[in-house]
């Protein structure tokens, strides 16, 4: 599924994977969260309430560019650099265009909504 993310201002589009807790993910959108850094890697936000994980893998290996779920936290992740094989954590999508990882680094605030 096609989506766009407004970070700060600047729009940049992404695709969700098929999974369940990507579906789930599409169910609260529109979504505006407030960022925070986590290890110089990745940022990180809330949303309202945990995500459905029925169907995905028990861990994996984030790369730069990747949305994501930590399930353990309930937090949304987007990566900036890679990062490391997580248990809990769900791969949700990624950004279409790698050239806009770096804006991720910085962000304080996104807008997650359906892109067609």
């Amino acid at each position: 599924m096609p989506i766009r993310l407004t970070i700060d201002g600047h729009p940049i589009d992404a695709t969700l994977n098929t999974g369940a807790t990507s579906r789930d993910l599409v169910t609260l959108l529109p979504l505006t969260l407030d960022l925070e850094d986590f290890h110089q890697t990745e940022r990180i936000a809330y949303p309202p309430r945990k995500l459905d994980t029925s169907d995905a893998p028990e861990a994996a290996t984030p790369k730069a560019g990747d949305l994501a779920y930590f399930a353990p936290w309930g937090n949304l992740a987007l990566f900036y650099r890679d990062g490391p094989h997580s248990p809990g954590l769900v791969i949700l999508g990624h950004l279409d265009h790698d050239e806009d990882t770096e804006r991720l680094a910085t962000a304080e605030r996104v807008t997650v909504e359906a892109r067609s």
